[in-house]
């Protein structure tokens, strides 16, 4: 049989953030500090030593009460925030489908920032231009083609980019809440495209609040909490761990 590749190997990685002046220094406080080179500021570990691999075919779930780290994890991975030690290594095309929506340009026509955002996702132009109907199809919104992005609710801006990303053909997906996004209809269409992608040998790393989904699409999944990997194993075990801390 034939071993399955890691598309995705992380081994003790670390973020913190720094939170600012701490409460209750005054302006003058802050000022002296700051001249002085005095560290006022607080400092927050986000992820602590993190360490976990995921294959080929693989959609690997991420839970955890807010807070825990789970967002920060995906955009550490993608390469959105620096890590301040460990390695991140990834095999194959990564897409982050994160933030949807955010990259998009509200003075531009739709089929504009299809083109646009495309372009970002890896896509040639002659691709989308093969592509750009199935787009277009894919979002459920043929009638605002030649409509100018401003003019969309953040739904039809997801939908978009979503319908965008999902077209670049990606073999590493970080998908944070994306199921989130549209109707009931579009939700499961996504999921189906998802699931056709992995079965092409694509891994996905996702994160939901909504435990139903971790445990339908996921074949395993780790518990994060305080930035720190506290439990890896079957999605169904981890859920049930998980609801415990709650």
């Amino acid at each position: 049989m034939e071993r399955m590749k890691e598309r995705i190997i992380v081994k003790n990685v670390s973020k913190r953030f720094n939170a600012g002046f701490k409460k209750g220094l005054s302006a003058l406080s802050r000022l002296l500090s700051f001249l002085s080179g005095n560290k006022s500021a607080k400092v927050i570990d986000v992820l602590r030593d993190v360490s976990f691999s995921a294959k080929e075919g693989e959609i690997l779930g991420i839970v955890g009460k807010n807070g825990s780290g789970k967002s920060t994890l995906l955009r550490t991975i993608a390469g959105i925030y620096d890590k301040e030690g460990g390695i991140i290594k990834t095999r194959g095309k990564l897409c982050p489908l994160i933030g949807l929506g955010a990259g998009m340009q509200d003075r531009l026509t739709m089929r504009d920032n299809i083109y646009l955002c495309g372009a970002l996702f890896g896509i040639t132009t002659q691709e989308i231009d093969k592509k750009f109907n199935s787009i277009v199809e894919f979002s459920e919104l043929e009638n605002f083609v030649d409509t100018k992005v401003y003019q969309f609710s953040s739904g039809m801006k997801q939908r978009l980019a979503f319908a965008i990303a999902i077209h670049s053909n990606p073999e590493i997906l970080l998908v944070d809440e994306v199921f989130a996004v549209g109707d009931e209809n579009f939700r499961r269409k996504s999921s189906e495209k998802i699931k056709e992608l992995v079965k092409r040998g694509a891994c996905v790393l996702l994160v939901s609040h909504e435990i139903e989904l971790i445990e339908k699409h996921c074949d395993r999944a780790i518990l994060l909490e305080n930035g720190r990997i506290i439990k890896e194993g079957s999605a169904k075990d981890i859920i049930k761990h998980y609801l415990k801390l709650k």
